[in-house]
């Protein structure tokens, strides 16, 4: 199929790229953002070698990797900090480093850049208040008033998608883990070559996402799911590492800024049966949503947007593509949502520990197979 008018619901990582790529095929493409400033939280993002292709494949390598800064290993260390695994990522790219990481703030501006660049309609401070699909086409209208007529709807509107609960409001929503993860900025040592990741009741990581920055995340045991006020959060953060590796404790104590501590409770979720109802269909977290573990969350909402463009110029009708993007991705996003969740729950000790070399191996065996 050639020439729909689409509208993507979001304009965060998978919403951006799937108007990227629906651009590419030469769609038309609305997408609504409700944060009027279309801002992300400022702290980094690990991006794995299916990444670096994916980006190559929607023409935005370049821009991509003068973001951030790549890597080629995972260094696997126990809590007390000795090294027990250097875990080599395949690279799936010739000429291109294995994994990246980079500043969210820098990745959102490529992404929406790319997406003004091709043609796509932005509007920000928009949400979708009614969706009505006559199986012509799909009556959509919004906040601020305004409505229009759409081939098809993309929902990419996260983890808590009103487009998941408008469409299929069966779909199980995300659930707690148990527990929640916590980031910060650091400055970036002269030998972090590779993201550093320490097992353990509490996880620790250290992800290079500049030549002077790298970030801090630290998973922690929170049952109870409690809020914690900004104010005091830095300290909060330190003293949930107190107990850490020697290394850690020494970079906690530079955790000085509350505003600078990104904290977000865990949630996960996948939606079995099918990721469409109509001329409405879903991708990223609003159908998958899967704990940074493997620090795949991000990459499978990429991937989605490329397999569904590619769907949708391959088939005849909208049923067609939409179902086929389903079957395509859901073995694929399932695996890294429940592997995932497998690490968390050994975490907790809510499950049997997860050997992290193994896993983290095994992941980048799977990723690296064609989407």
């Amino acid at each position: 199929m050639r020439n729909l008018d689409i509208l993507v619901i979001g304009g965060g990582i998978g919403g951006l790229t799937a108007a990227i790529a629906l651009r590419g095929k030469g769609h038309s493409v609305t997408v609504i953002e409700r944060d009027p400033d279309w801002s992300v939280y400022g702290v980094g993002i690990i991006q794995q070698s299916n990444v670096i292709r994916a980006m190559a494949e929607l023409g935005l390598i370049d821009e991509y990797l003068a973001a951030g800064v790549g890597f080629d290993a995972v260094e696997i260390y126990t809590p007390a900090g000795d090294r027990v695994a250097r875990v080599p990522v395949p690279r799936l790219v010739d000429g291109y480093p294995a994994s990246m990481g980079v500043p969210r703030p820098a990745l959102h501006k490529v992404l929406g850049d790319r997406t003004i660049a091709s043609g796509a309609e932005v509007r920000l401070g928009i949400t979708a208040t009614a969706i009505e699909d006559n199986g012509a086409g799909v009556d959509v209208t919004f906040s601020d008033g305004s409505s229009g007529r759409y081939d098809l709807v993309i929902g990419a509107d996260g983890v808590y998608s009103q487009t998941r609960a408008a469409v299929l409001p069966e779909a199980p929503g995300p659930v707690f883990t148990g527990q929640s993860v916590w980031r910060y900025n650091l400055p970036r040592p002269a030998d972090l070559d590779a993201m550093h990741a320490y097992n353990g009741p509490i996880g620790v990581g250290l992800v290079p996402i500049s030549t002077d920055l790298m970030y801090m995340y630290m998973t922690t045991p929170e049952p109870d799911n409690p809020r914690y006020p900004r104010e005091g959060l830095a300290a909060v953060m330190r003293g949930k590492l107190a107990n850490c590796a020697p290394a850690i404790r020494a970079l906690a104590e530079h955790i000085t800024d509350d505003d600078g501590v990104v904290y977000r409770p865990l949630e996960g979720h996948l939606v079995e049966g099918p990721w469409h109802e109509g001329r409405v269909v879903l991708l990223g977290d609003a159908v998958h949503a899967t704990t940074p573990h493997l620090g795949q969350g991000a990459g499978m909402a990429i991937e989605d947007s490329i397999v569904l463009a590619d769907e949708l110029e391959k088939a005849d009708d909208v049923e067609t593509a939409l179902t086929a993007f389903r079957d395509r991705r859901f073995d694929r996003c399932a695996y890294i949502v429940r592997e995932s969740l497998a690490i968390c729950m050994g975490q907790l000790g809510k499950g049997p520990p997860v050997d992290n070399a193994k896993a983290t191996h095994a992941m980048f065996q799977v990723v690296a197979e064609p989407i």
